[in-house]
């Protein structure tokens, strides 16, 4: 059974910077990736990366944003630079274990960009 636990969110200032994490056990996953859904807004993707390594982001976040994994770990983390109040939402990891086409979702973690 797949479960994910993720980490991270909070309070940051506009400017700031946030790091959320995401850990995944029982499965090897060939893409792990991070949407959100903010007030008043539809879910979007945030960043997705695949096993070896590339990476595509939401043109909102590009040059803010970083996405990376540490597969020994099976972890997926976001870097969150220069923050805005728009990025103010809950983000959730998700991710596709190697050979399947079930995509496994956290159960969200909020993030409040505010002064």
């Amino acid at each position: 059974q797949v479960q994910l636990v993720e980490s991270g969110g909070g309070l940051v200032q506009p400017g700031g910077s946030l790091r959320l994490s995401c850990s995944g056990s029982g499965s090897i996953f060939s893409r792990m990736g991070w949407h959100r859904q903010a007030p008043g807004k539809q879910r979007e993707l945030v960043a997705t990366i695949f096993t070896g390594g590339s990476t595509s982001y939401a043109d909102s976040v590009k040059g803010r944003f970083t996405i990376s994994r540490d597969n020994g770990k099976n972890t997926v983390y976001l870097q969150m630079n220069s923050v805005r109040p728009e990025d103010t939402a809950v983000y959730y990891c998700n991710v596709l274990p190697v050979g399947t086409l079930k995509v496994y979702w956290g159960q969200g973690i909020q993030v409040i960009v505010s002064s």
